[in-house]
């Protein structure tokens, strides 16, 4: 049997024109270019250009007897115009109809034709002129046509109850075209889908049929899916709101027949009974009882929607969320609180026995009340733990914030509730979440608290750390006094001296000065390797590090008195480790100390060996990170005049006690042994390394005078010595602060004797003997003694 065929006619005929049509398409056609998507022929539809660009086109497409125009889909910027390149080569022929112009674009009504195809150029700039033909589709097989036509046409009719915008279109569609037309029937299923410019392009193109109708069919089936899904979503969402809506009439109406029963109260009834609530359980002071009484009347008359409500409610809120004489009892056992301290610190022996001490005197009382500590001491040294620990000692709840860098004074006393947003301050905060009236409250870097036109935070605080006045402490906010006497309060500070006077005045200061090594390594071995090895998800026989390899870092990579840095070093180490152990799941890592260099580079510290030369002397400093040594060097430039000069980037202190060295050296050069004359005419440059450091203070005084002095005599002192103490113009040698800093980084750096001031025997004589041992110390009052011990 032979296959029933079509002629081309019977679809292209196409896009249902008559055939006579196809005789009267010009040759020649005027380009318009379309960014979105193509045109289809059978499509009717309004297109909207810009004027300038496009009117001269129009106006001779609307000139020729016609009307009509080549609508071709182009590439590239929207902005510009087109090159003739950036078209496709096919398009649709469209005659134009009810042209009109308004505020800067230019609108027809399109009718869809026939497609075209440009063959050739006629004009390559606006107004765009090609040279056309018109394909006609070859001859197709009827049945699969007809079937194609079918499927697409049930498809159609699917989509049609999920979208109005589908009726709309297919009504336009059948006003021109039969249905059982198949050509435009694939045309019209095209452009009605949302498929991309290329999809359309790619079914614009294809001019046989059956090819063209298998392309529509897939996007047909695709809109049909995206479709369905929009329209379940949107059927879910509407029974959702539906069903809330639902859900809020019956409960208001069962809220309504609960009131009209007594069986339910409204939401302010409920708040009020709340509040009430909150304070049977309360010893509420009687001037804070009346004031909450009356909120509590003033809240009962107020209309929930009043923004009066919400400030009056979030008042009384705080005011009955407060412990209002709920105590925690104390836990006053000194040998618990040794455990917990040696349990969660490393050595500070003096420090622990200043807390017990303090405990024992509250153990005494019976209570602990009326306390300001203030632990002072370089970063890393556990000032912020040592008062969890005080906390956890006592069985109190602990409360902790950071004052560094404060500049409101609201913070401390809180706002006064005329603002909008009024908040309690700190201290109310930290009493409301505490749920006690006597947490321990650590207020951290209270030495680095800052000032602003919004007020002095350090001048507020003086009410809050004074035993004599917190017991009535008034918060802006709340307006009522609250008792703060039984919290015991505990300030940290790098430095006291930025502290104001008046609020150091009312603190117990303790100070922490430092670990040595041999501490470090107890506390990297206990606390810091256990704790960076868990915290890198390795097992204790994955990751091992021998007390060599700690020490090593602790000399050559973490030197400073904390062990902060110590800490990171160690977590740089279980870092690679862990990638190890994840490369190769069996492998067990011990670190040596010869593995550090590849572990942690290139160490930043080296040992450092004591200068031993003519005009070099080590000294002691003190630093916010701890003590340190320098060497403070001399040298004679010249002997043609006199003269003298400082280096370092020394302040103004310090370059004083240097003028003074000079001159109490130059007066007494012959008593020392030197010759009386070498300062007449020689210039002498004095230098304290290093010098990117900024230096001050007047401790240096007697190591400066000290190089000096070994250069006027050509003599070295003696080795493994360093010294510190202020020296005047009578020789006298002053005391001098920081003497345990000072200490410790003396023997961190290989020193074996050192010389202080006289004064200073009292402090050298409270310090732990771990500091002392291992370092002869020599006491001076005068400096002639201490020419005596270096000068042998």
């Amino acid at each position: 049997m032979e296959e029933e065929r079509t002629p081309a006619a019977a679809h292209e005929g196409s896009a249902g024109i008559p055939a006579r049509l196809h005789q009267t398409l010009p040759d020649r056609l005027l380009l318009l270019p379309l960014r979105a998507r193509p045109f289809f022929p059978a499509q009717t539809m309004p297109i909207v250009l810009d004027e300038a660009a496009w009117g001269p086109t129009l106006e001779r497409v609307h000139a020729e007897p016609q009307h009509l125009v080549g609508l071709v889909l182009v590439d590239g910027d929207a902005d510009a115009v087109p090159a003739p390149e950036r078209f496709h080569t096919m398009g649709a022929v469209v005659r134009v109809h009810n042209l009109m112009r308004a505020e800067g674009k230019i609108q027809f009504i399109a009718e869809g034709l026939h497609r075209c195809r440009i063959t050739g150029w006629l004009s390559r700039t606006p107004p765009f002129v090609a040279q056309v033909d018109y394909p006609q589709p070859p001859t197709e097989n009827v049945r699969e046509v007809r079937a194609y036509a079918q499927a697409i046409i049930a498809k159609i009719r699917e989509l049609l109850p999920l979208n109005p915008f589908y009726k709309e279109n297919l009504r336009a569609y059948l006003e021109r075209f039969n249905p059982d037309e198949a050509s435009p029937l694939a045309d019209f299923a095209a452009a009605l889908t949302s498929a991309s410019r290329e999809e359309l392009q790619q079914v614009l193109e294809a001019v046989p049929l059956l090819r063209r109708m298998e392309k529509v069919m897939l996007l047909v089936q695709h809109e049909l899916e995206v479709a369905s899904l929009q329209s379940e979503i949107r059927q879910k969402v509407e029974e959702r709101v539906s069903e809330r809506q639902r859900e809020f009439f019956l409960k208001e109406q069962l809220k309504e027949i609960q009131q009209q029963l007594g069986i339910q109260k409204d939401d302010k009834a409920l708040e009020i009974e709340r509040f009430r609530d909150r304070l049977e359980h309360l010893v509420v002071p009687d001037d804070a009882s009346r004031r909450i009484e009356d909120e509590m009347r003033k809240l009962s008359l107020l209309d929930t929607s009043s923004p009066e409500y919400g400030v009056t409610r979030n008042y009384l809120d705080v005011l009955t969320g407060l412990p209002w004489g709920v105590y925690s009892e104390d836990r006053l056992d000194l040998k618990h609180a040794r455990a917990v301290l040696d349990r969660d610190h490393e050595g500070l022996a003096d420090v622990k026995q200043r807390i017990v001490e303090f405990l024992a005197v509250g153990a005494l009382k019976g209570e602990i009340a009326g306390s300001i500590l203030l632990f002072v001491g370089p970063p890393g040294v556990g000032k912020t733990s040592i008062g969890r620990s005080i906390a956890d000692a006592l069985g109190r709840r602990f409360y902790r914030f950071s004052v560094g860098g404060m500049r409101d004074e609201a913070e401390i006393k809180g706002h006064r509730r005329t603002y909008v947003g009024a908040m309690p301050g700190k201290f109310v905060q930290a009493i409301r979440e505490a749920k006690t009236a006597n947490p321990v409250v650590l207020l951290d870097e209270i030495d680095k608290i800052g000032k602003s036109y919004q007020g002095d935070p350090a001048s507020a605080l003086l009410e809050v750390l004074d035993p004599e006045q917190n017991a009535g402490f008034l918060d802006h906010y709340l307006d009522v006094r609250f008792d703060l006497s039984k919290v015991l309060f505990i300030c940290t500070a790098n430095q006291p001296d930025t502290i104001p006077r008046a609020l150091l005045d009312r603190m117990e200061m303790i100070r922490l000065a430092g670990y040595l090594s041999e501490e470090k390594i107890a506390i990297a071995k206990k606390h810091l390797w256990p704790k960076q090895r868990d915290k890198a998800g390795l097992k204790p026989g994955q990751a091992r590090i021998d007390t060599a390899a700690l020490r090593a870092i602790i000399e050559n990579y973490a030197r400073e008195a904390g062990v902060r840095n110590l800490e990171k070093q160690l977590s740089r180490i279980t870092r690679k480790i862990a990638l190890r152990v994840v490369e190769h799941p069996r492998a067990k890592v011990s670190v040596k100390s010869g593995d550090l260099a590849e572990l942690l580079g290139p160490p930043p510290f080296r040992r450092k060996v004591p200068t031993v030369e003519i005009g070099v002397v080590t000294g002691l400093a003190w630093t916010p990170l701890g003590g340190a040594t320098l060497d403070v060097e001399a040298t004679l430039v010249h002997s043609k005049n006199r003269g003298f000069k400082v280096t370092g980037q020394l302040g103004g202190v310090m370059k004083e006690s240097a003028e003074i060295a000079h001159s109490y050296i130059a007066a007494h050069l012959q008593e020392f042994g030197a010759d009386a004359a070498f300062f007449d005419q020689a210039f002498v440059h004095l230098h304290v390394p290093e010098g990117a450091t900024p230096k001050d203070g007047p401790s240096a005084g007697v190591t400066m005078a000290t190089a000096l002095l070994s250069l006027a005599r050509r003599q070295r002192v003696k080795a493994g010595i360093a010294m510190t103490g202020e020296l005047t113009l009578t020789g006298r040698v002053l005391a001098v602060g920081g003497i345990r800093e000072k200490l410790v980084a003396a023997k961190r750096a290989g020193v074996k004797r050192a010389i202080l001031p006289g004064a200073n025997r009292g402090d050298y004589d409270e310090l732990p003997e771990h500091v002392k041992r291992g370092l002869k110390v020599d006491f001076a009052d005068r400096y002639v003694e201490i020419v005596r011990i270096v000068f042998p």
